[in-house]
Parts: structure tokens; C-alpha cells; sequence
């Protein structure tokens, strides 16, 4: 599976856009995406569609992001991990 490509990154636009929004995540390069100084999310490409893989801890979740509904819960996610660790 091979990181997104620029097509992928317009194809998923919308969903940046609300992350880039999420106060905390940094966006180091397009659709690259850290929380403080550690790697958080990025996303993949593959016949299978398109993936967001985002750390938990010291793993990585992936994510399916192809449909809106998909994108919806990620967005949840990352909101709710962030909140999680607030200060």
C-alpha cells in the first residue's frame, strides 16, 4: 500500500479540511500530519481504496476514509484523541 498521491489528496479534501481545523495536529507536509513533535496520522492508497493510518500510543489504527461516512468516524476519532490528551 503506498502513500497517498496528490490525486488522493484532492480526492480527499473535504476530510483534510477538517482535520487541518483540530487544534494541536500540525501538518508537516501534505496530508502528514503530527501531534506535537510525534508523527500522528497519514493517509494510503490502494485498489482497496483509501486508508488514514493513525497512531495510537505506539501503534498505528488504520482507518478506511473512501466514503463520507468513513471520514465522519475518523474525524470523531481524532477529535476525541486530542481531547484525551489536553492538557
Amino acid at each position: 500500500m503506498r502513500h497517498a498521491g496528490e490525486g488522493a489528496l484532492v480526492e480527499l479534501g473535504d476530510l483534510l479540511g477538517k482535520i487541518r481545523a483540530v487544534e494541536g495536529l500540525n501538518e508537516k507536509s501534505p496530508g502528514v500530519f503530527y501531534k506535537k513533535s510525534r508523527a500522528f496520522l497519514h493517509f494510503h492508497e490502494d485498489p482497496a481504496g483509501l486508508f488514514a493510518d493513525v497512531r495510537r500510543g505506539d501503534e498505528w489504527q488504520r482507518f478506511a476514509v473512501t466514503t463520507e461516512a468513513e471520514q465522519r468516524q475518523l474525524v470523531r476519532w481524532i477529535h476525541e484523541s486530542c481531547l484525551r490528551s489536553s492538557p
